[in-house]
């Protein structure tokens, strides 16, 4: 797999990462074993996917307990991330609460580093602000992981610009970690994040500070893998409850967003799911996706589009994309 580089500190780590989310969080996972998802996980970072994604809230920690136990082992092989700042309030319905208290952040990344057999977490983020507590106070503690040796580098998720600027002021921001996609375009100025702050163009904010941009679902939720047509979701699975996801905005969408993906796809004989991430790397070298699955068959597809080159012409079909239906 084509390498790129994890700017703040020059490690090399894969094009495309891995998210490991859907093996314990908010979607069906049809009875998938434990045995099954070390198999996934190990053939993630055997293919070059070692930017691999966790956080405290994916299943209550349990995500964080599953990574740590399929790849603690191999520690010096994977660049780890996980997130603080945002708990499960409830597992069944999944139901978040945000958690931004210094001394939160202080006793989260003990319970991080016990969970994924590790002394210190390559990159740990500020999953999302709370409206709360002071983004400084909670900033402030995040950088003093860093100075304790406990974590590599800090970072934020699904931040405007201005925020970004605030707590870069007090600690470097080596990462902002969003939501992007063919059919989620916030992070480059043409949208409102999904707390309704202007995002700004958090993906150039990036570049120009050397940090890394890390686009989260960058496959619609699955969605753009063109694999889910007249799916049912169970009630467990957020994307019952997701506008995209009702049989109408599917279907509206069928033509729209996957037959342009479908025509790039065929042009250059891969899957619709690496078309998909390798659009969003068209914006720079720093931008560093993390598909996730829990089908190897479908790794492997993710993991093509680190060495898929778009060419003008299928980026013209693929920039007019426009979806039916709202992000949540």
């Amino acid at each position: 797999m084509r390498q790129t580089v994890f700017t703040p500190s020059g490690d090399r780590v894969g094009a495309v990462g891995f998210g490991a989310m859907g093996m314990s969080w908010v979607y069906d996972r049809h009875g998938l074993t434990e045995r099954q998802k070390h198999e996934v996980l190990h053939l993630a970072v055997d293919l070059g996917m070692n930017f691999v994604d966790t956080a405290v809230l994916y299943g209550g920690g349990a995500n964080e307990e599953l990574v740590g136990a399929a790849l603690g082992a191999r520690r010096d092989e994977v660049f780890l991330c996980s997130k603080t700042g945002l708990r499960a309030a409830s597992l069944e319905p999944p139901r978040t609460e945000r958690c931004g208290r210094p001394e939160e952040v202080r006793r989260s990344v003990e319970d991080s580093l016990r969970r994924l057999r590790t002394d210190v977490v390559d990159l740990y983020y500020l999953h999302r602000v709370d409206p709360d507590v002071p983004l400084e106070e909670t900033w402030g503690a995040m950088g003093e992981l860093v100075r304790a040796g406990k974590v590599r580098h800090v970072g934020l998720s699904e931040v405007s610009t201005e925020q970004a600027d605030r707590a870069h002021a007090i600690h470097p921001v080596a990462a902002i970690q969003s939501e992007y996609s063919l059919w989620t375009r916030n992070p480059d100025g043409s949208g409102p994040t999904s707390d309704g702050d202007p995002s700004g163009d958090v993906i150039s904010w990036c570049a120009g500070r050397g940090a890394v941009f890390v686009p989260f679902s960058p496959l619609g939720r699955g969605y753009l893998a063109g694999a889910l047509a007249g799916r049912m979701f169970s009630a467990a699975d957020f994307r019952s409850r997701n506008p995209r996801f009702t049989p109408e905005a599917m279907a509206a969408n069928e033509g729209t967003v996957l037959g342009p993906l479908h025509e790039v796809a065929r042009r250059h004989g891969v899957s619709p799911a690496a078309v998909a991430i390798a659009w969003t790397t068209v914006r720079g070298e720093h931008v560093l996706p993390i598909p996730g699955t829990t089908d190897l068959v479908h790794l492997r597809e993710d993991a093509a589009a680190a060495e898929l080159r778009l060419a003008d012409e299928d980026l013209e079909l693929l920039d007019g994309v426009v979806a039916t239906g709202d992000r949540y």
